[in-house]
């Protein structure tokens, strides 16, 4: 399956790595794929989905934290995608940093992408402590929600 390579201009960009012992990313290795969310306590607290797709961790912001059952639906903002060795991060990022607050692993584990159609929709299965089944990211249009990068997150039924 064809996953679309992230690049990390956005995440380098936005950080002064002589202030934040956030990682500055290494080449990954290849292999089973994993995902991590973290407990991010930022200006407003929030979790942050990041799945391991195309060399990067693509990431969304969920501020209502990720479904654990099936029907509920949560907002998922698209961020820019971080490097593979985030996904051991912990720590807290200083004052005046992007993102300033204690980020905490909430959730780690595998990750299998079954479909990705066009940059609009993710279908991938998760297998971690918390989290276990099949999840849907599904790109909403503009709308009620102003702005591209929104997206809606699920669990699957059954």
């Amino acid at each position: 399956m064809k996953g679309s390579k992230g690049t990390l201009k956005g995440y380098r960009k936005r950080r002064d790595f002589s202030q934040t012992p956030e990682p500055k990313g290494r080449p990954v290795n290849a292999g089973k794929k994993r995902f991590v969310i973290h407990e991010h306590h930022a200006r407003r607290r929030h979790w942050d989905l990041r799945l391991e797709i195309g060399g990067v961790l693509r990431s969304w912001a969920v501020p209502k934290g990720p479904p654990e059952s099936p029907g509920v639906k949560r907002l998922a903002v698209q961020t820019e995608d971080h490097p593979v060795d985030y996904i051991d991060f912990e720590g807290v990022i200083p004052e005046g940093n992007y993102g300033a607050g204690t980020v905490e692993i909430w959730d780690t584990g595998g990750l299998e992408l079954l479909e990705e159609k066009e940059a609009k929709e993710l279908k991938f299965t998760l297998d971690g402590k918390r989290l276990n089944g099949t999840y849907y990211l599904l790109k909403l249009s503009s709308g009620k929600i102003p702005g591209d990068k929104n997206w809606l997150l699920f669990k699957a039924k059954g």
